[in-house]
């Protein structure tokens, strides 16, 4: 007994340690990984069993013969820090923790012990700081993606000293310094992606063209200048190549030609020049080729077209010049040809489309003459046909309505005649028929309706007769009917009225007559009727006034008769115009005013109060008039008592005020940033009611005029503004020196597009901004005003250009860099000659306020319209964020619109235009205040705004990018002739399929 005891206490002893740490039983890498666990926060993990003997059966873990070797947990919502205990796990090789939260940063001791590590990927993490030099020591790496993190500073020189390397992404993070040469003695490397960071102006490293074993060099939107070095020709296994979105210069090397294993090339969006090289068609394996937007000339080479895998080729916004050649219809696998833009001539290949699987060609914005290949459809694959604005002439081939998987086809703007085949008026698939702008003669054909998915047909400026056809009604899908301008006649069809969907209905300057439409109440979406310059007769319906979003309406130059429907006041019209018809009676009261004078004129039997509008007075009595006078005169009376009052009322409260003010003033402190001429006590005098020019979130703002005649913008905070909008960006910790912070930090920015911080003024908790004053006040303000009519195109585009170009320099030329979070129109301050500053920086300091790289935040800054999509769930802070803001700004340039508008309904405005811009064409986003002798110039900016606020940040240039694009706008508009050499108005083709292609 005595000797079973000891026995018996050591089992009790092992079951309580048991019963105390249930996780004895894991081996040791189970119990790594719970240490792992401990860094993180995550649903995902729940499984992690301590009491399990190992962890080879939780989610996301790996073993091979017991022993971890990956861990594998992408998109699994872990937050929290690094997990450096992953790195003492002995045999793991591959760790994969894309799509999570996890920051803010690598501790460079705890991924050194990452020993076998071979795969590491934390794409779109949250990690922020200096990539960790530490990473290069891990002998077995072989992949590495860093890619969509906020990393920052220069890349190390130890990533030149990588072993087995052969893949490393680090696409779309903040990192500076230029694209380092020391990348070219990895010689292990593969796949180098780098694109979309924030680099300082550099070349392309000749040293890359030693990495013979590399097939993929993404460089896109790096801030590369220079020209391309030849010896990148050198790498004989690159399979794609993109050094799209720089600002690289001279021609292209033709060593390229040499890169025989190259599938895709992009090199758009640059500033190349000289002619197109020849070799190209030499690429046994060229799929896709894109040199768009660039300032290429020449001639294209005819062997471009031989590559015999070549399906996708991207010539447009260039300055080629010359014919398509002949070569191109032979082309056996080419499927999309976008050469519009450019100064192409001559005529197309008779053959072009028999040989060639087309999908979609794009001519468009040329001089190419003759006639369309009458077998562009043969093989039956063509999607889209655009070529408008040429100078073709002849018939529209009949092949076309053999062509059953057409969606848009834009022939507007030639010279073409003849009769449209008739099976083209019903192809199933068009959903735009756009022949506007030509000689087409005939009638619009009855087949029209199997056109299930038209939505929009614009044949407006032809010589097309007959009448429309009732068949008309079958196109439930029709938004837009446009069909001006030509020698139409008889009635309207009855089966019009039953769109549901029609929007825009056009016909004016026709030969059409009989009654307007009645029971037109399914035209919910109409928002343009105009049947001006008809034949039509009987009076205006009054259902016209039910229409809920009805805002132009032109009903003059016809022979309606009757009143003016009263139902008609149910409307907000901005264009109204029943002119020159024979109607009469009194006006509805909301129209018998001066205003809508000239939407009468030519109808004598109208009458009201607008002078003159009709013969006979309708004055009342003597006696109704003096009772009129007698009220006019209390009323003016009582008002002359009342405003003596509240005058005394307030003078004796400014006095009040004033000489609280003088109390207090001793106790201010200036502390300037700028020689000024001034002191805090002339600021102190300045601050009455009476001078405040704005007021927001943050404070009032007011106008002072010094005694010296000096006029400047002081902004006095409310108390506690600065602190709270400090904590709220989670730095409530600094809150006390956050205001010294701030004006330290702007005091030192020279730029003449950010606003100049002239001095602060402070006491105790209370703070004053003084700022330079912007006598034409904001953007926002003038833009969304009756002011509007200011701003003409050419200072619509300086502001733009100065706003990116103050922009710019927050992102790319501050140290540390300034992520300003509320871009918008309000925050665009505009002087007496309309140049533009970036002003209100009361939320960017927070994000540099400890000189730290940009971060997550803890909640959205910003405001409503301007926030980007991706801000608003990962509350990320980069430049990214601000350029899809500046986007919008661009936008509402553009439009004229605010972000937001109750017109969008649940939209904001980058969604409108895109839609609208889909659905009816982008004339109907562009300002109607504005000269459309600018087109050309306001549909690029359009497009560049487009760009800024694409949904996914990748995609957004950096904003020295925008400004070289901003000022190319201006630079390579240029005007066309026609073909009598005559002078066209500014062209820019307005398709959203462009559109995406930029």
């Amino acid at each position: 007994m005595a000797a079973f005891l000891p026995l018996l206490l050591l089992a009790v002893a092992a079951n309580a340690a048991l019963l105390v740490s249930p996780s004895l039983g894991l081996n040791q890498d189970g119990l790594y990984l719970l240490d792992a666990k401990r860094a993180l926060t995550a649903s995902a993990l729940a499984d992690w069993n301590p009491r399990d003997a190992t962890p080879c059966g939780w989610t996301g873990v790996s073993c091979v013969d017991g022993a971890v070797t990956e861990v594998s947990l992408p998109n699994a919502n872990l937050n929290g820090s690094f997990p450096a205990a992953l790195c003492r796990l002995p045999r793991l090789q591959s760790l994969n923790l894309r799509e999570n939260y996890i920051g803010p940063d690598i501790a460079a001791k705890a991924i050194a012990g990452c020993k076998a590590l071979v795969r590491l990927d934390l794409y779109m993490n949250t990690l922020v700081g200096p990539l960790p030099d530490a990473l290069a020591d891990l002998p077995e790496l072989v992949y590495l993606s860093l890619e969509a993190n906020n990393f920052s500073g220069p890349i190390p020189e130890s990533f030149g000293t990588f072993k087995k390397l052969q893949s490393l992404s680090l696409v779309n993070n903040l990192l500076g310094g230029k694209v380092p040469v020391f990348l070219g003695r990895v010689a292990t490397l593969r796949e180098l992606n780098m694109s979309y960071n924030t680099f300082a102006p550099g070349p392309v490293p000749a040293e890359l063209g030693d990495l013979t074993a590399l097939r993929v060099l993404w460089l896109a939107g790096c801030n590369l200048v220079g020209s391309i070095p030849a010896s990148l020709g050198r790498l004989a296994n690159l399979t794609d190549l993109d050094l799209s979105l720089n600002a690289l210069t001279g021609p292209i090397p033709p060593e390229l030609a040499g890169l025989t294993s190259a599938v895709q090339i992009e090199l758009y969006n640059n500033s190349l020049s000289g002619p197109i090289p020849k070799g190209f068609g030499k690429l046994a394996e060229l799929r896709s080729i894109d040199i768009s937007m660039n300032r290429l000339g020449g001639a294209i080479p005819h062997d471009l077209f031989e590559a015999p895998k070549l399906e996708s080729l991207h010539l447009y916004l260039n300055s080629l010049t010359g014919p398509v050649p002949e070569s191109a219809a032979k082309a056996s696998s080419l499927v999309e040809l976008r050469l519009f833009s450019n100064r192409l001539n001559g005529t197309l290949p008779a053959d072009l489309g028999k040989n060639t699987p087309l999908v979609c060609l794009d001519l468009s914005d040329n001089s190419i003459s003759g006639e369309i290949p009458r077998g562009i459809c043969d093989r039956g694959e063509l999607e889209e046909l655009l070529m408008l604005n040429n100078v073709l002439t002849g018939h529209i081939p009949e092949g076309l309505g053999r062509c059953h998987r057409l969606r848009r086809v834009r022939l507007s703007k030639n010279w073409l005649d003849g009769n449209v085949p008739g099976a083209v008026w019903g192809l199933p698939h068009m959903a735009l028929l756009e022949l506007n702008d030509n000689q087409l003669a005939g009638e619009i054909s009855p087949v029209i309706a199997g056109a299930a998915n038209l939505s929009k047909l614009v044949i407006s400026n032809n010589r097309l007769t007959g009448s429309i056809p009732s068949e008309i009604g079958s196109v439930a899908k029709l938004y837009e009917l446009s069909a001006d301008g030509n020698m139409l006649s008889g009635p309207l069809p009855s089966s019009l009225g039953s769109l549901a969907e029609l929007g825009r209905l056009v016909l004016h300057n026709n030969s059409l007559s009989g009654q307007l439409l009645r029971g037109i109440r399914s035209w919910k979406q109409l928002s343009e009727l105009n049947l001006a310059d008809n034949g039509f007769t009987g009076a205006i319906p009054p259902e016209l006034g039910d229409l809920p979003v009805l805002n132009y309406l032109d009903l003059s130059g016809n022979r309606l008769t009757g009143q003016v429907p009263a139902q008609l006041e149910n409307l907000k019209l901005n264009q109204f115009n029943v002119s020159n018809n024979q109607l009469s009676g009194q006006l509805p009261p909301q129209y018998a005013t001066e205003a809508y004078r000239s939407s009468f004129l030519g109808n004598p039997g109208l009458c009201g109060d607008i002078a003159g509008l009709c013969s006979a007075s309708q004055g009342s009595s003597g006696n109704h008039s003096a009772i009129i006078w007698m009220m006019r005169s209390i009323f003016i009376f009582a008002a002359v008592v009342l405003v003596a009052g509240v005058a005394w009322f307030y003078w004796r409260y400014r006095s009040f005020n004033k000489a609280k003010l003088r109390a207090e003033r001793s106790k201010w402190t200036l502390t300037s940033f700028h020689k000024v001429s001034f002191s805090e006590h002339d600021i102190l005098d300045c601050l009455d009611e009476d001078n405040v020019i704005g007021s927001g979130a943050s404070g009032k703002v007011y106008k002072a005029v010094l005694g010296n005649g000096e006029v400047v913008a002081v902004k006095k905070l409310w108390g506690g503004a600065l602190k709270k909008d400090v904590e709220n960006a989670g730095e409530g910790s600094a809150a006390d020196n956050s205001f010294e912070a701030e004006v330290r930090t702007l005091g030192k920015i020279r730029h003449k597009n950010i606003v100049k911080l002239l001095c602060c003024c402070t006491h105790n908790d209370s703070k004053m901004l003084v700022y330079e004053y912007m006598p034409n006040g904001s953007l926002g303000d003038v833009l969304h005003s009756r002011k509007a009519g200011l701003l003409d195109w050419p200072t619509r585009y300086k502001i733009a250009l100065d706003a990116a170009e103050g922009l710019s320099y927050l992102h790319q030329d501050c140290v540390p860099v300034i992520v300003h979070r509320d871009v918008k129109s309000n925050n665009i301050l505009l002087d007496a000659e309309f140049s533009a500053c970036v002003a209100d920086f009361g939320v960017a300091k927070v994000v540099e306020m400890a000189g730290r790289a940009p971060k997550s935040m803890s909640v959205i800054a910003g405001s409503c319209g301007y926030i980007a999509p991706e801000y608003a769930y990962t509350l990320r802070v980069n430049e990214k964020s601000d350029i899809y803001s500046f986007g919008v700004v661009l936008l509402e340039l553009v439009t004229g619109k605010p972000p937001v508008d109750p017109e969008f309904g649940e939209k904001d405005l980058v969604k409108w235009v895109c839609s609208t811009i889909d659905q009816k064409g982008v004339e109907h986003v562009l300002d109607s205040r504005l000269d459309m002798a600018f087109k050309e110039e306001i549909s690029r900016v359009l497009n560049i705004g487009l760009i800024c606020a694409s949904s996914l940040p990748i995609n957004r240039p950096a904003m020295r990018r925008v400004v070289k694009m901003l000022q190319e706008v201006r630079a390579d508009a240029r005007p066309r002739l026609d073909k009598d050499g005559k002078l066209l108005p500014y062209y820019y083709d307005d398709t959203s399929d462009q559109g995406s292609s930029v």
